[in-house]
């Protein structure tokens, strides 16, 4: 479980591929914390840490091919920057909201807007998947906890404050970046029994 509250980017430093795997290699400031079998939110998606190099701050986690298909991670690059959250524990405050790490489809950057300071970002996604967003809801965005605004049946915009673009990989978004959507696991489990009512009502 993780907050979707983003303690740094993490670069990726090598991909390898074996059959349908992508072996992830990524440096970041707290790789020597982590231990093996450790899972990590990487742009919002959970992955298992299966080997750490601590001397150069260096972990490589697997992605499969049902990984890759339903996220960005097929889409990184060596050099990219990964937002990259630990799961949480039980004595820390939840600051963001309830996100669970299991993506629920990719999305595509429409719009990137400056605004006096701060930025807005409009996303589209394909709404047959049968997500939903809610105004002033909760969404994961590459695993970063934001609030909906201006939701729409396939699309949603978010705003973004100044640390938040710099901390995390914001700042590199432009019209056409793919992200990984995670949305609020409340509102799928309510989609989810309302749907089953009104099918038995029919």
């Amino acid at each position: 479980m993780f907050s979707g509250i983003v303690e740094e980017t993490a670069k990726i430093v090598k991909i390898e591929q074996d059959r349908t795997n992508f072996h992830f290699f990524l440096h970041c400031s707290f790789a020597d914390q982590l231990k093996i079998d450790q899972s990590v939110a990487h742009n919002g998606v959970c992955l298992t840490v299966v080997d750490i190099n601590p001397t150069e701050k260096i972990y490589k986690v697997t992605a499969v091919q049902e990984t890759l298909d339903k996220s960005n991670m097929g889409h990184l690059k060596a050099g990219d920057k990964v937002n990259v959250e630990r799961s949480m524990t039980m004595d820390k405050l939840l600051d963001g909201h309830m996100v669970q790490g299991h993506v629920d489809q990719t999305a595509v950057c429409t719009e990137v807007k400056e605004s006096d300071g701060s930025w807005y970002f409009t996303f589209q996604y394909d709404k047959s998947k049968g997500n939903i967003t809610v105004e002033k809801g909760s969404v994961s965005v590459n695993g970063v906890s934001l609030t909906v605004v201006n939701s729409r049946d396939d699309k949603f915009s978010v705003a973004i404050i100044p640390f938040t673009y710099e901390v995390t990989n914001f700042h590199t978004f432009e019209v056409g970046t793919v992200v990984n959507l995670e949305f609020d696991i409340i509102g799928k489990y309510i989609q989810k029994i309302m749907a089953g009512y009104l099918e038995n009502k029919a």
